[in-house]
């Protein structure tokens, strides 16, 4: 069994090929089950237990004593005294009640080879791979979780398990930490999305011998599922928890004991942490492995020593727990003595050495936390020994840490262990492979990318590569933003890596594997190649890769590209693998075969077009995120998006899944309407240089045009822009004003000598051009920037070779066109050279054409040689001749693509098969009609030809703007047609066969079968039902018939049959019941969803259609057949023994290169960034982004606002500590003043603004019912002055509000003192305050001893009573 198959993310293929049961027979002869088999003895069970927790009964040997009375066996030891079986308890388990997917499920030995079970959970059970694991341990039990514990575990762990794809394994039982972390689970499903489901992976490790309702789990041939019921009894806590995903239940043999599956949990997180994370184990680091302690006995402190060597890191909650709190106060209070091995050192004289001083004080803390256990000593040792690893942990305050950065201190622990196990390696770059491994790009902005750090190339090389295979786009975009340059990065070794890196579910990867293979077959199986990848290509392919990904190279990639894009464009690679296009598949397998074996100094070149050659890569995997940013830093944005559209669109004819196929298409539409975005930008900017763009051959995507991308990739709606019509509407005029009408044209090509009249207008090319000289320096002012600042060097010398290039050929152009052509010949030229006047002579033309073979085929159409042909036929012989030759230069001499790849794209085309149809049935019916014995078929063929030559005028009228799309709904309704026709035909043959059978006992004659089975009842459709020959009750009489078998099969004909002549009445009444209500309607219906489905989008279809016309006609010549036989005659003296290039190609096809090229693509380059922006800008003020900032804000605030609880409760424990040292002094200074121990010289001291703490109670109590506004000096008779602040009812009414309570204290007033008195507010007229008029309350008291005074609170002359509660 292959330990590490390849995972695809997010578990997509494994679930799709998850086992059944079946398919997981072999589990058992695997995986094994321990058994106690020796029974020893319990002392406190009193023989009725073993010590492994089993009764008596389930033993089958007993341990045996000596012959001196004592037993041989005292212990009991699982791997002495247990023994293996088939494990009889694995599958799937349902939690009765819960509703929730199955989880799996294993019983397995404690023995067990971790790689096996990493392997079946992987590979088998379709867990998606780790990209982190998290063991919690601690916590067991009945113990009680505290709530921050909690808060931790539900805010902090199971959002990081989230965010990184991690997996979390803990007990899995209803008890403890366990349960709460599959609280936290079960919460995070109910509140995710499906997507985030997925990325948390709950994995309970528990013994089995402690689960509860064991035996409900057991079946040796697997459960699938085994329903697990659980009753709310004392027992639950040891139930399995319904949250978790996975159990591994480990067996050493034992019953109802714990700590039996810590061996193998931590050989377990040791196998994990030696494997490698991405999809195939890709990426750049190990799987990280965290322990997370929280609580713990001292039986964990051995746990954590044994893992701690393994150089496991650890995070400790402190404050969680017994276990935990120790480390935590071993970590603070041994840290400040020296660190030395724990085993005790002699003592010098007076004073202990450094290790016993150490040792006493862990001995001290280990006797505080765990007094109950005997061997201290022992536990002494074991804290002592995680002291020296005190590297690998890391403590977590949880009282005052928040929660919501627990993934940070994830994080920061795993770079911390991760430091100290490579010595070598970088602290940041460390950091950042776990960022990129978790996919967390707001850590890595955050602490990593924040400016202080200057990041090297070779720092991001290994990130990089990850980031890409692992689809984590975000971090593309990080790393080129800061310093990861993408032309020293992507060689085209590592362009071959990432293509070996495709998924095998891919369907990319199927083609790819295609292309290999025939490669093999026809070259022979390659040997090793010695440049293949090795540690320094970035991409550490695994084990379990397929050996044939391994060979694939750049030809491969060159073949699938060219099997998508077809003939739009030449082969991408060709260059360095040193291919010409002509070149036949046999030699370039042959050249590669040799190219391979040698030492391959292409890998080692830079990809030429990187951004291109990723947004390929990105695409054919499609990867929507990672394909729109690659297109983002792509030049060429337009041909770009299209080509995406087009590859797209190929793939999804071919996905077989329709998921997949969906997400294609959606795909494929988006960068059509990014590419018509930002098409629609260039044309607001600049109309002629959009139409530039729109023709010029590109470099980077195989000469390839805008246009021809767009037609081979179906984006009619990129074809519907104005910009597109506009551009086609110049090239389909000519010459011509476009306002021309066509009565005009009609006019003049029956009378060409008014082409020098002023009937027709044409565009003067003199101001055109000045026109666009003017347009094209205000277009180039209108750049940013200097072209000093664009180019390079080689770029400017590049430039300059052009510059003098095109001064030599417009010097030459001048010297040629001197003297200037003619007026007559020019303006002749620019007529009938326009596509228009083309169009309009093929149309006149073949309507005389229609005319005379219509003529020729009803009037003129002699006999067999010798009386005919006549010279009219011949005519029209030589007609169809100059209508083939036609089609023979479209065929062979239209395109620079090789004669197969011509003959394929001419075959494509729907109207070319209806023409070789017709000139195939001419030659047919032409042949025939030259002889006597085959005249009459020869005019039966040519009858059916003119019908086909006549359908061939809907493609002439579809440029029409009205005909066009009508002509377009009317192809889409054919398919209807064929649809109907099927049921139609089902019920016409079931109807037919019934209604011959019953009316005809014997008729063998085929041809009246025929008419009888199929025509008959077609006609029935339309009403033609022969009453007469059907029902017995309408026969006619004296007709002619016969029973006789012998004349019926000498032609007589047969009497029909009476004896069921009622079921034919029912079965015609039912067929016309079908086929003229049901059918008929059912056609209707669908051509009338055609017509509003199509009507919609007719426009764009029209336009689209219009192209392709415009095309059609742009390269035909200008004379129409038979004429076009002179055309013909002069282009072949032209191209052929001239030698002189077409200029029309130009209109379509336009090459520009150096600096007009360079500018073109910057232009277009500030298009798109203005696009871009601007749809920035709208998600930035949507609503959903707005919600999210404020989200964010309130985040922030709520943050605050518990940091300010958090104060205010601190100022509350330093107020109640001052009021109690306040307290105390004032019980001190009475007790002095009191005692005659101390005689004062001086009285005691005033602390100004402050009243004695004895009245703090009462001015507090008068404080919360007022707030100090304003006041005046006091009148010692009232005890209220209200100073005309409130109504007169007021004044009125002051009786009774204030009374005085206690006396003075005189012995204060002796000293200084205020004196004091206790006072009580009375409510009775409270509310007759006015609060718009606040009063002014004078709290007075009055003592024969002492002075009036102000009471509550005398800070200064005036009390201010600010507002009433």
């Amino acid at each position: 069994m292959n330990d590490t198959d390849k995972e695809h993310e997010g578990g997509r293929g494994r679930r799709e090929t998850r086992k059944s049961e079946k398919d997981q027979s072999w589990v058992s002869k695997i995986i094994k089950k321990r058994v106690c088999t020796t029974f020893i003895e319990d002392c406190l069970s009193n023989g009725a237990l073993c010590q492994c927790g089993g009764e008596r009964e389930t033993h089958g040997s007993i341990a045996t004593r000596d012959y001196f009375g004592a037993a041989i066996v005292s212990q009991w030891d699982s791997s002495q005294h247990s023994s293996e079986y088939p494990t009889d308890a694995f599958g799937e388990l349902e939690f009765a009640e819960a509703g929730r997917r199955h989880s799996h499920f294993l019983r397995l030995s404690c023995d067990t080879t971790p790689q096996m079970v990493y392997t079946l959970m992987t590979a088998h059970w379709g867990v998606p791979s780790p990209n982190l694991v998290v063991s919690v341990v601690g916590g067991e039990g009945c113990e009680k979780v505290k709530t921050w514990v909690r808060e931790v575990l539900r805010q902090g762990l199971v959002r990081a398990a989230q965010s990184t794809g991690a997996w979390i394994v803990t007990g899995g039982l209803r008890e403890g930490v366990s349960h709460c972390v599959g609280e936290a689970v079960r919460d995070h499903a109910a509140a995710a999305s499906s997507l985030s489901q997925k990325k948390v992976i709950a994995v309970g490790v528990a013994p089995w011998g402690l689960v509860h309702n064991r035996q409900q789990l057991i079946n040796a041939q697997g459960s699938f599922p085994a329903r697990y019921y659980v009753q709310n009894t004392s027992r639950d806590s040891c139930c399995l928890d319904n949250n978790y995903q996975a159990f591994l239940l480990v067996d050493d043999g034992s019953v109802g004991r714990r700590g039996g599956e810590m061996v193998f949990r931590a050989k377990m997180e040791d196998y994990i942490s030696h494997q490698r994370t991405g999809i195939w184990g890709s990426g750049s680091i190990d799987v990280p492995v965290l322990c997370m302690l929280i609580s713990g006995d001292a039986a964990m402190l051995e746990r954590v020593d044994l893992s701690l060597k393994k150089a496991t890191p650890w995070l400790v909650l402190n404050g969680s727990g017994p276990a935990a709190d120790l480390i935590c106060e071993l970590l603070d209070a041994l840290s400040a003595g020296p660190m030395s091995s724990p085993s005790p050192q002699p003592e010098a004289e007076g004073s202990k050495s450094p290790s016993a001083e150490l040792r006493d004080r862990a001995r001290e803390r280990v006797r505080r936390h765990f007094t109950a256990e005997a061997d201290l000593e022992k536990l002494v040792d074991r804290a002592l020994s995680i002291y020296q690893n005190r590297d690998l942990i890391t403590v977590f305050h949880g009282e005052q840490e928040s929660s919501d950065d627990f993934d940070t201190v994830l994080l920061k622990a795993l770079v911390r262990a991760s430091k100290r196990v490579s010595s070598d390696a970088s602290e940041y770059t460390e950091e950042l492979k776990l960022a990129v491994a978790w996919n967390r790009v707001d850590i890595a902005k955050s602490e990593l990318f924040n400016g202080g750090i200057q990041w090297q190339y070779e720092d991001l090389e290994d990130s990089m590569t990850d980031a890409l295979i692992n689809d984590k786009p975000q971090f593309v975009r990080l790393f080129t933003e800061n310093g990861l340059n993408i032309l020293d990065y992507l060689t085209y070794r590592r362009l071959e890596g990432l293509y070996r890196s495709l998924s095998d579910s891919s369907l990319a990867y199927t083609l790819l594997q295609r292309r290999l293979t025939e490669r093999q077959g026809l070259a022979g199986s390659l040997p090793t190649v010695p440049c293949s990848l090795d540690r320094a290509s970035l991409l550490k392919s695994p084990v379990s890769e397929p050996s044939s990904a391994k060979e694939l190279s750049l030809y491969e990639m060159s073949r699938l590209l060219w099997d998508i894009l077809g003939d739009v464009c030449e082969p991408f690679y060709y260059s360095p693998l040193k291919l010409d296009q002509s070149t036949s598949t046999r030699r370039a397998l042959k050249h590669m075969k040799k190219l391979l074996l040698e030492e391959c100094t292409y890998k080692e070149q830079r990809c030429l077009s990187p951004w291109a050659s990723l947004f390929i890569w990105a695409v054919l995997q499609n990867r929507s995120e990672m394909a729109v940013y690659f297109w983002e830093m792509t030049g060429e944005s337009v041909l770009s998006a299209l080509a995406g559209c087009k590859i797209l669109r190929e793939l999804s004819k071919l996905e077989s899944e329709t998921e997949t196929k969906l997400s294609m298409k959606e795909l494929a539409q988006k960068f059509e309407n990014l590419a018509l975005d930002v098409f629609s930008e260039c044309y607001q900017s600049s109309e002629r240089r959009s139409f530039t763009l729109l023709i010029r051959k590109s470099p980077v995507w195989g000469g390839a045009t805008c246009l021809q991308m767009a037609t081979a990739a179906d984006a009619r709606l990129f074809f519907s822009h104005d910009g597109v019509q506009s551009l086609l509407s110049q090239i389909w005029w000519g010459d011509m004003e476009r306002s021309t009408k066509v009565w005009k044209l009609v006019f003049t090509f029956f009378l060409p000598p008014l082409i020098y009249t002023n009937l027709i207008t044409f565009r003067e090319q003199e101001e055109e051009g000045k026109s666009e000289e003017v347009t094209h320096g205000r277009d180039t002012d209108s750049l940013d920037g200097g072209d000093a600042t664009v180019f390079s060097l080689a770029d400017i010398m590049q430039t300059e070779e052009d510059a003098e290039e095109y001064a030599a050929l417009r010097a030459k152009l001048k010297g040629a066109s001197n003297p200037k052509r003619p007026f007559i010949l020019q303006r002749w030229r620019e007529f009938w050279f326009a596509p228009v006047t083309s169009f309009l002579g093929n149309v006149l033309m073949y309507f005389l054409f229609l005319s005379l073979f219509a003529y020729i085929l009803l009037v003129d159409f002699k006999p067999p040689p010798l009386h005919g042909p006549s010279t009219l036929e011949f005519v029209l012989y030589f007609w169809v001749f100059t209508m083939v030759c036609e089609e023979i230069r479209q065929t062979f001499f239209v395109g620079s693509n090789t004669i197969y790849q011509r003959m394929s794209l001419y075959i494509q085309d729907m109207w070319n098969k209806c023409d070789i149809l017709a000139i195939s049935l001419f030659a047919l019916g032409m042949c025939c009609r030259m002889f006597p014995w085959s005249y009459e078929f020869g005019r039966a063929v040519f009858a059916v030809d003119y019908m086909v030559f006549t359908l061939r005028l809907i493609h002439i009228f579809a440029i029409h703007k009205q005909l066009g799309p009508k002509i377009i709904i009317v192809g889409n309704m054919m398919k209807d047609i064929f649809f109907f026709l099927f049921f139609l035909a089902v019920w016409l043959l079931a109807y037919g066969v019934a209604n011959q059978a019953l009316l005809y006992s014997y008729d063998p004659r085929p041809n009246w079968i025929f008419r009888r089975v199929f025509y008959r009842p077609y006609l029935h459709i339309f009403g033609q039902i022969p009453i007469h020959e059907m029902d017995a009750d309408k026969l006619e009489e004296g007709i002619q018939c016969t029973n006789n078998a012998t004349l019926i099969e000498a032609g007589a004909e047969p009497c029909m049959s009476t004896y069921a002549n009622w079921l034919v009445v029912i079965l015609l009444v039912i067929y016309l019941l079908v086929t003229n209500i049901l059918l008929v309607n059912l056609l209707i219906a669908m051509f009338s969803h055609t017509f509003s489905k199509v009507q919609e989008n007719s426009d764009t279809y029209w336009k689209f259609q219009r192209y392709k016309l415009i095309l059609e006609y742009h390269s035909r010549p200008c004379l129409a057949p038979p004429f076009i036989i002179i055309s013909h005659l002069h282009l072949f003296i032209k191209r052929r023994i001239r030698k002189i290039p077409s200029t029309k190609i130009k209109h379509f096809v336009l090459e520009i290169r150096g600096r007009q090229a360079s500018k073109l693509n910057m232009w277009e380059a500030i298009q798109k960034e203005n696009i871009l922006s601007a749809q920035n800008k709208r998600e930035r003020e949507s609503d959903s982004e707005r919600l999210k900032r404020t989200s964010v804000k309130v985040d922030s605030v709520l943050k605050q606002m518990v940091k300010i609880q958090d104060h205010n409760r601190r100022l509350r424990m330093l107020e109640t500590e001052l009021e109690y040292c306040s307290s105390a002094l004032s019980w001190m200074v009475d007790a002095l003043s009191q005692s005659n121990l101390i005689k004062p010289t001086r009285p005691p001291p005033i602390l100004r603004g402050k009243v004695a703490y004895r009245h703090t109670r009462s001015v507090q109590n008068i404080r919360n019912k007022f707030l100090i506004l304003s006041c005046t000096p006091f009148c010692p008779q009232n005890s209220l002055n209200l100073s005309g602040h409130v109504s007169t009812r007021c004044q009125k009414s002051t009786t009774g509000m204030l009374a005085h309570v206690d006396s003075c204290f005189p012995q204060l007033c002796q000293f200084g003192w205020m004196s004091f008195g206790w006072w009580t507010i009375l409510d009775k007229h409270w509310k007759l305050l006015s609060l718009k008029n606040p009063a002014v309350l004078q709290f007075l008291t009055h003592s024969n001893r002492c002075n009036w005074h102000l009471l509550p609170y005398p800070v200064q002359r005036h009390l201010h009573i600010l507002s009433f509660f």
